[in-house]
């Protein structure tokens, strides 16, 4: 189809509810469910389709205001489409549920731009590599150890060479816990921990020179990822070994511009289903390389690995347990995962996904 005859004629978002497969939590809340909300944009025979994990509010927020923006329009010209997006949440409030709709939507466009034009979405944004790296990532607080060793030692059974768990519930107890991760898992394996901001300052700190006799390599929001400051001054006394990682909270380019301005990272978060989708995400990864900062892919793994395949500065994408158990029940078509990393098959056009409507009809919501 020429550009000049394509106009997007329909514009549609559904919520889904799904309830974990066991109690979650990591330092500072807990959770017995996951919302995906899945947007579907279409131009006469084709459909786009994209997604993002938040609140059922951003499937209203897609009928209203998005729809506007979108209706009548050239589904070539995202960048043009993404501002419109942008500037139609003004009054409403982009950060949060406002770009977490747009990021839906932003997915939709490329895998509707893409399928147009009979290529995969990486193919489309140009490939840097043929697969990316992930690391497994789950180890809730409120696994008991049997439960945490279980999972971590099966995402090394998936040829996977790193893998991440959550601490910050307990303090006290996380030492014990992150000693036995490293038991599950072996002396080879990169072992990463997860605070989600739960520490002090003082905490992070003390509890870093225990956390270094089990080689963690990255230690994750070990402050709160507003407190900049506190993350540049606990960079400094990290063990040599140990990267400190924050960004899955970013906005914009404003926010991670601020981060790295502030010397406050190792390695830069950037969540394609925050951030206002691939749009979003190769921003904040090209200011990352601008600083020379490596980038890392906060969950939803498969949708990643497109934007991943092209992203400059890419360390890895997180291999998130709830996201990966989500879209294998609710998509054909995943990415494949080989030998520790994705690989998108470039022969499937768009994003190559298709939506198991019956599958998934008992979770909306």
């Amino acid at each position: 189809m020429s550009s000049a005859a394509a106009q997007i004629d329909c514009v549609e978002a559904t919520a889904y509810t799904v309830p974990t497969d066991a109690p979650e939590a990591d330092g500072t809340i807990r959770w017995d469910a996951t919302t995906i909300v899945i947007a579907e944009v279409r131009c006469g025979d084709y459909e786009g389709l994209g997604y993002t994990y938040t609140h059922r509010a951003a499937a209203a927020l897609i009928a209203k205001p998005l729809r506007d923006c979108l209706l009548g329009a050239d589904p070539m010209d995202i960048p043009r489409l993404w501002q419109a997006m942008r500037r139609s949440l003004r009054n409403i409030g982009s950060p949060g549920v406002g770009l977490m709709a747009v990021s839906a939507v932003d997915h939709a466009l490329w895998d509707l731009k893409a399928k147009m034009l009979g290529v995969s979405v990486a193919t489309l944004l140009g490939r840097v590599r043929d697969a990316a790296p992930v690391y497994g990532s789950g180890g809730f607080t409120s696994y008991t150890v049997d439960q945490l060793q279980t999972q971590l030692a099966g995402f090394v059974e998936l040829g996977i060479g790193h893998v991440k768990m959550k601490v910050g519930s307990q303090p006290s107890d996380d030492p014990k816990r992150v000693f036995a991760a490293r038991e599950a898992i072996g002396a080879d394996i990169g072992l990463m921990i997860d605070a989600n901001g739960a520490y002090t300052r003082k905490q992070a700190l003390a509890l870093m020179q225990q956390f270094d006799e089990c080689k963690v390599e990255w230690f994750e929001e070990p402050v709160s990822s507003d407190d900049l400051q506190g993350l540049h001054m606990l960079r400094q006394h990290m063990p040599s070994r140990t990267e400190v990682a924050a960004g899955e909270y970013g906005w914009d380019t404003w926010y991670f511009r601020r981060m790295l301005e502030a010397g406050a990272v190792d390695v830069l978060q950037i969540d394609g289903t925050r951030c206002g989708g691939f749009t979003g995400f190769l921003q904040a990864a090209a200011l990352a390389q601008a600083y020379g900062v490596p980038s890392s892919a906060h969950c939803a793994p498969h949708l990643h690995a497109h934007v991943c395949s092209a992203a400059p500065g890419l360390r890895d994408i997180e291999y998130f347990h709830d996201h990966v158990r989500i879209e294998s029940m609710f998509f054909d078509g995943l990415p494949e995962l080989r030998h520790g990393e994705l690989v998108v098959d470039v022969g499937r056009a768009g994003l190559g996904l298709t939506l198991k409507k019956q599958d998934i009809d008992a979770y909306r919501v």
